[in-house]
């Protein structure tokens, strides 16, 4: 148990094997088929104490994983932030000086500003431009059912029912605070054929999110067309809930340092009456805006300038 009540069940792996890659960019290697197809990217650590994506990528590399069609690559992100990951007090690692999933727009990336975070980015930015497909994992504060963050493309939508799982899609447009990789470049651009997802497996130590992970992971280069067929097929063919999408309408951002939900909400409440207090932003009321209102992912980081709480609606 870490100091912050935290159930550890999952152990960090030793990454130090992949450290050199093969790209020119460390804890980074590709794999080509050396057969036309989409460049595929799986990517773990983007925030540091969320290890059960560095488990996936691990699971891949031990399996020889491989396509059989155009290229694979596995990337370990924010490597500076998990090379700080302690069970005791795992909640510090998620970033060194800022938080890598609010980096990735041009005028951020081009400036002038320096950080642990940034010079990362910038390294990875040039391999990032040549991806086709790209699944970033994740794993979230509360334990709640996993989410296919899939944004606002109809593309990353048709590309989310083809993984086919978590059961519940996303749609949803991102942070105040900064855009997500997810919707860098071409993936957040509906005329691009690029298109990217993230998955947020469960809470972030439950031995459930490393399981997720995996799934997803394999799930998704089946999707991707570059697993052997037969891999595929059996992959795919796997018994999975129904999926459902919620769209979200409003993303809750925090304006004042006294910010407080009303209950301990844990994500995908649905708060059946319009009008229904659920938080207070210093003198302003939350409510929520309309019938059977879902809340997703309630932050427990409640800063100023932050998302707090996303709203939205079963589009099913």
């Amino acid at each position: 148990m870490s100091r912050s009540g935290a159930k550890i069940e999952l152990t960090a792996p030793d990454i130090s094997a992949y450290r050199s890659g093969n790209t020119g960019i460390p804890y980074v290697t590709s794999f080509e088929s050396g057969h036309p197809g989409p460049h595929v990217l799986v990517n773990a650590l983007t925030h540091g104490n969320e290890i059960c994506g560095a488990i996936a990528l691990d699971h891949l590399f031990r399996g020889a994983i491989r396509p059989v069609r155009g290229k694979l690559t596995l990337s370990f992100a924010n490597v500076a932030a998990f090379q700080r990951f302690d069970p005791a007090n795992p909640t510090a690692s998620r970033f060194v000086d800022e938080d890598f999933n609010r980096l990735w727009d041009n005028a951020t990336l081009d400036g002038p500003r320096h950080s642990t975070e940034l010079a990362r980015a910038r390294l990875l930015r040039p391999l990032i431009d040549t991806v086709d497909l790209l699944l970033d994992i994740h794993s979230m504060q509360q334990s709640t059912a996993p989410l296919m963050l899939a944004g606002l493309m109809e593309k990353s939508t048709a590309l989310a029912r083809r993984v086919g799982i978590p059961q519940f899609i996303i749609r949803d447009a991102g942070h105040a605070a900064g855009k997500r990789m997810r919707d860098y470049g071409g993936f957040g651009d509906p005329a691009s054929p690029k298109a990217a997802l993230l998955v947020e497996c469960g809470q972030h130590w439950e031995e459930s999110a490393a399981t997720v992970a995996i799934e997803t992971s394999l799930r998704f280069l089946a999707a991707a067309g570059i697993l052997a067929a037969a891999d595929a097929q059996m992959l795919l063919a796997r018994a999975a809930p129904p999926q459902r999408v919620i769209a979200v309408t409003d993303a809750v951002t925090i304006t004042s340092d006294r910010f407080q939900f009303c209950e301990a909400f844990r994500g995908l409440e649905c708060i059946a009456r319009a009008g229904t207090l659920i938080a207070r932003d210093g003198a302003r009321e939350i409510r929520t805006p309309y019938d059977d209102c879902v809340l997703i992912m309630p932050s427990r980081r409640l800063a100023t300038g932050q998302t707090a709480v996303r709203l939205g609606r079963f589009t099913d």
